[in-house]
């Protein structure tokens, strides 16, 4: 009896980036009708690897095999031809066209469009993944986050995709939605194709995968079964130690410390309804609701990215204040890190140095001339007090991690005249690591009077992080807690709503 090969064998993957050895001999293995989960803190070689695997970069030695057949691909659409599909974080579908001309898209495509053949073969492998009732005459651009993710696997699927790599395939969706591409990952595995599945978020990784490979540093530091695994265990894999609380201890605030920020009856029509809460120096106030509360609006509204302030009423530092502009939210002393680091949050051709100077650049200056010199030791100072992995202050943001690109997008409100800091999904994307060492320094810096506010869908995060806990759903404050509420205390307020069907 012939044993059950590998559809994917990865041996001794090696791969430098000049001096820099970025791989060291990585093996990965992934059998038919398997799901691996592929971890490791940023910058550990998750991303390296599987752009060797679908022939965006060049090894340096190892071998790469596909149903044991040697492969040494010289193109992306080499790896396509094997059935090999890459579907990064970034949802890559084309809203402007039909869910068929999407689904059936191909580099391969040429002379006369088969319209009645499109609609077939997309609705074919809607209806295998049990979404038959997408019509392929749709516009994509009309479908929610979570479908549109499920376009871009049945494009993969038409493609005779057999080996499916998805990068944080969640990280935009709520839990149902989530469940919703879990489901056809199942069945997709019960059909036989082979996933690597990387993913921050542990609690899916154990759900979803049928083993665990860990990468550290370029190496390969571990391999779990997830039914029997230590959670603890894979992230002291990942971090290299065993891993501890996520959150310091730390003091309580005192009962006299000033009051930053107010709002009262802060109200955007279908958005956000009658939000009143007040901010104190020093404080972390976290605020908890799933996609859809209003979590993700309430922030923007206070600094001003909204479009239009909210009626209600604000005070910072005692003074009467207005939203009616980002300028204005900055003048005023308020900081924003926004969710959208990647579109909003960082100029991706731009350096670390330009990136950190970017809100405060005249402070650093001569006048009305810029002074490169005390911008660059101001960048260094940053990277140095916040442990920015990067070669310098003149590398190319877009080339760090993300988790050091967060960071980046922090140090550039750490600014005197900033007095509050706001901040969305302040750890999304980013690696065990790395969030340890944000909330650190978020700890860190509300212990030295800045007043902090921290938006996310992220339960453990806000109520392990946070001073005092508030819970938003359908646009308004359901509940607020002490510091020591648990996630369990915040979900279960959460559910209290009726915005969960």
């Amino acid at each position: 009896m012939n044993a059950v090969l590998p559809r994917l064998a990865m041996r001794d993957i090696v791969k430098s980036f000049g001096s820099v050895r970025v791989l060291d001999g990585v093996s990965l293995d992934v059998m038919p009708g398997e799901i691996v989960a592929l971890l490791g803190s940023n910058g550990a070689g998750k991303s390296t690897l599987m752009k060797i695997l679908t022939a965006n970069y060049t090894k340096n030695a190892g071998d790469i095999r596909v149903n044991d057949t040697l492969v040494d691909f010289a193109s992306p659409r080499d790896a396509a031809r094997v059935g090999i599909t890459f579907l990064p974080q970034e949802i890559s579908v084309f809203p402007e066209l039909s869910v068929a001309e999407n689904i059936c898209m191909s580099a391969d495509s040429k002379g006369t469009v088969d319209w009645s053949g499109m609609a077939r073969r997309s609705a074919a492998v809607l209806d295998d993944l049990g979404f038959g009732h997408l019509s392929p005459d749709m516009l994509v651009a009309d479908l929610p986050v979570a479908e549109r993710r499920i376009i871009e696997i049945a494009r993969a699927l038409e493609g005779q995709a057999d080996i499916l790599v998805m990068d944080e395939p969640t990280a935009s969706l709520s839990e149902q939605e989530s469940e919703q591409i879990f489901t056809i990952l199942r069945r997709l595995k019960d059909r036989g194709t082979s996933i690597v599945y990387i993913s921050h978020y542990l609690k899916e990784v154990f759900e979803i995968s049928d083993r665990i490979v860990v990468l550290r540093d370029g190496l390969n530091a571990g391999e779990f079964d997830p039914t029997t695994a230590d959670v603890t265990k894979v992230v002291g894999a990942m971090l290299g130690k065993a891993a501890g609380s996520m959150f310091d201890d730390r003091d309580p605030l005192p009962a006299s410390a000033p009051v930053v920020f107010t709002c009262a009856g802060l109200t955007l029509p279908g958005v956000i309804e009658d939000v009143s809460f007040d901010l104190r120096a020093g404080e972390i106030l976290g605020i908890f609701g799933l996609i859809g509360s209003g979590v993700e609006v309430l922030g923007r509204a206070i600094f001003g990215t909204q479009g239009r302030p909210p009626a209600g009423a604000m005070t910072l530092n005692g003074t009467p204040y207005t939203p009616v502009s980002p300028r204005k939210g900055k003048e005023a002393g308020i900081g924003f890190v926004t969710a959208e680091r990647k579109t909003d949050g960082i100029m991706a051709d731009m350096s670390v140095r330009e990136n950190i100077v970017a809100a405060f650049q005249s402070d650093l200056g001569h006048g009305p001339f810029t002074s490169p010199a005390r911008e660059a030791a101001h960048t260094l100072d940053w990277i140095e007090k916040l442990g920015i992995k990067t070669s310098g202050p003149e590398q190319a943001i877009r080339l760090l991690s993300g988790g050091n690109q967060q960071k980046v997008c922090v140090a550039r409100w750490l600014n005197p005249k900033v007095k509050m800091l706001i901040l969305e999904e302040p750890t999304r994307g980013v690696d065990v690591g790395a969030r340890r060492e944000i909330y650190s320094h978020l700890v860190d810096f509300a212990r030295s009077g800045l007043a902090v506010l921290v938006l996310s869908s992220d339960v453990e995060e806000v109520a392990g992080l946070s001073d005092r806990s508030l819970v938003i759903d359908r646009g308004r404050i359901l509940a607020e807690f002490g510091r020591g509420a648990t996630p369990g205390d915040l979900m279960a307020a959460s559910a209290q709503s009726e915005h969960h069907d």
